[in-house]
């Protein structure tokens, strides 16, 4: 085995790892694998023996790609956000990744995690839900190790404070919201979905032409507007346990809406199209 197979041997066995953080920061499969691979392709042009870490440097290398990507997702113009086939498929994945991913990007993580800022994201996940040390964070984000500390504790109140309810929760009353949302689109009232969505609630959708974020009440009620179609063949259900809705197509599920509930306001939605996305969802009644 020569010196590059080696390399290869040694970046698979991080691959896993590597492709569940950047999921979690990105909730795309598709920029998930081009995050690594970058980290690969700079492993390339780095001396291996030079780097006491492995593991430890392709995780900071991996999240400064996908912090960087986050921004620049904020920084771009909001696009109208089309249901469309979402990202390109994702390659095959062993079983342990498969549990990895399936732990971590669920509908209701997704929807409170795109609320937050790139910083609070990545300082979150990285130390809530990787055990990475502030220390290491503090450089990627740009801030001291007590300012990283904050911004992950800041977003794990967001995080708490958003989350859906467990298995006791008031389905009753997150129907009720789901159902004036369908509501509020089919009869393109704009005063009754801004009533429903939170001040700040943000939209997500990864499509064919790329990643598709609205942000705002007034934004996203404009977008819903446009649903008013849509909407008409929409029923209220469970996705992966989360509140939402799905539309169907030939009598198979042609998109779903997953929401983030909070206070009684949409905090947040996600929006699920493609065979490669639709195939992971459980629907259940809600």
């Amino acid at each position: 085995m020569d010196d590059r197979d080696r390399l290869v041997e040694r970046f698979e066995a991080h691959r896993p790892r590597l492709r569940a953080v950047a999921q979690r920061l990105l909730g795309s499969a598709a920029e998930a694998d081009d995050a690594v691979q970058e980290a690969w392709l700079r492993l390339q042009r780095t001396d291996p023996a030079s780097l006491d870490n492995l593991g430890g440097w392709l995780t900071t290398v991996v999240a400064r790609v996908c912090l960087n990507q986050l921004r620049s997702r904020r920084s771009r113009p909001e696009e109208p956000l089309g249901v469309q086939a979402a990202d390109r498929p994702a390659e095959q994945v062993g079983p342990e990744e498969q549990a990895l991913l399936a732990e971590s990007v669920g509908p209701a993580m997704l929807v409170v995690l795109d609320t937050l800022a790139p910083a609070e994201r990545v300082a979150f996940v990285l130390h809530d839900l990787f055990a990475v040390p502030f220390e290491e964070i503090a450089p990627l984000v740009g801030r001291s190790a007590v300012a990283a500390r904050q911004l992950a504790s800041r977003a794990r109140r967001r995080v708490q404070g958003q989350a859906p309810s467990g298995p006791g929760a008031d389905r009753g009353r997150q129907r009720a919201v789901v159902e004036a949302f369908l509501a509020a689109s089919r009869e393109g009232d704009f005063q009754a979905l801004l009533a429903l969505l939170d001040p700040e609630v943000v939209v997500r959708a990864d499509t064919a032409g790329g990643t598709r974020v609205v942000r705002g009440a007034a934004a996203v009620a404009s977008q819903a507007l446009g649903f008013a179609w849509r909407a008409r063949s929409a029923r209220p259900v469970l996705v992966n346990g989360t509140p939402g809705v799905v539309a169907a197509r030939h009598g198979q599920p042609a998109w779903v809406l997953a929401f983030a509930i909070a206070d009684g306001r949409i905090t947040g939605i996600r929006v699920f199209a493609g065979p490669e996305h639709l195939g992971g969802l459980e629907l259940a009644e809600l």
